[in-house]
């Protein structure tokens, strides 16, 4: 067990049994990142706070989503005098991820220093290429889990499809939605030809422009331009489409009104006309619909 902050321990399992260890550093609350329930190890005179992630260090899994919570946990315990260990099993892969995520945010650090300080403590942490990325995005997110930021959205789609590979099960929260059956001021979204509302604008993942036409080395070059653009809008899945996403893995998206052609969709993912790669696509070609927005007349 090592002092990472003040107030704050990163360890392993075993550090659950040092009763004395864990009194000495006025350890108040034990955070448990572990696919192992931590109740059986800790000391049986109780008087600590728990709480446990249920989690496998695979690069798969997901720590991103818990991140907030856990700081708010080691928060508590610092603010009222006392202690968190964050342990794993062996202390080098999950419990750095939340420790490194603990300091990005307490401290206002990009995650390379946070987790250069980390390894200044504990120099065999070594966290999976996954929690990597995840760490990363939560810089890109200024350590804030905002669910309805497009980085979160698409972070949590490319989580479904790599925990339903049969896409059979798809949580009903993913979908957005349907914005015809809803009012709002937002901007929307509607089919060319019936004029059917089909997103919102906040359903809109964007991404970073690609390359253009040397992304596409598979093809031909006189079908291709010099123009980077994108011609599709590229969204979170909504609720109208549900029935033709579940079950299979790509496929057209279909007008529900009118059964036009409005794009098409890949649980593998899609490349878009600017050259950049995404996983998965919902994609919805720029001439199939019109943007509508709302002017607000004073009289």
């Amino acid at each position: 067990m090592l002092l990472v902050d003040p107030g704050l321990y990163i360890g392993t399992a075993a550090d659950l049994n040092d009763s004395r260890g864990l009194a000495n550093a006025a350890v108040t609350h034990i955070l448990s990142v572990d696919s192992v329930d931590p109740v059986p190890l800790l000391p049986a005179d109780g008087g600590l706070h728990r709480k446990w992630i249920n989690v496998l260090d695979e690069v798969t899994s997901d720590l991103l989503s818990h991140m907030d919570d856990c700081f708010l946990f080691i928060r508590e315990a610092v603010d009222g005098g006392g202690a968190t260990l964050v342990h794993c099993q062996a202390g080098r892969s999950r419990s750095a991820t939340i420790v490194t995520a603990y300091l990005m945010k307490r401290y206002q650090l990009c995650f390379t220093e946070a987790y250069h300080r980390l390894k200044g403590v504990k120099q065999d942490v070594q966290v999976n290429s996954g929690f990597e990325e995840q760490l990363c995005l939560y810089e890109a997110m200024q350590c804030e889990v905002d669910t309805s930021s497009p980085l979160y959205k698409q972070y949590r789609l490319t989580k479904i499809t790599e925990k339903y590979p049969e896409l059979q099960h798809v949580p009903r929260e993913l979908f957005a939605v349907d914005p015809a059956h809803s009012s709002s001021s937002e901007v929307s979204y509607r089919c060319r030809k019936c004029r059917r509302t089909l997103f919102r604008e906040s359903s809109i993942l964007s991404h970073p422009v690609g390359e253009g036409a040397p992304a596409f080395g598979h093809k031909k070059s006189s079908n291709l331009t010099g123009d980077v653009q994108c011609t599709s809008y590229f969204t979170e899945p909504v609720q109208w489409m549900e029935q033709a996403l579940l079950g299979v893995m790509d496929g057209q998206l279909l007008c529900p009104k009118c059964s036009s052609k409005l794009g098409s969709f890949s649980w593998c993912g899609d490349q878009c006309s600017c050259g950049r790669w995404v996983t998965p696509a919902f994609q919805l070609h720029r001439n199939r619909v019109d943007e509508i927005r709302h002017l607000n007349i004073q009289k």
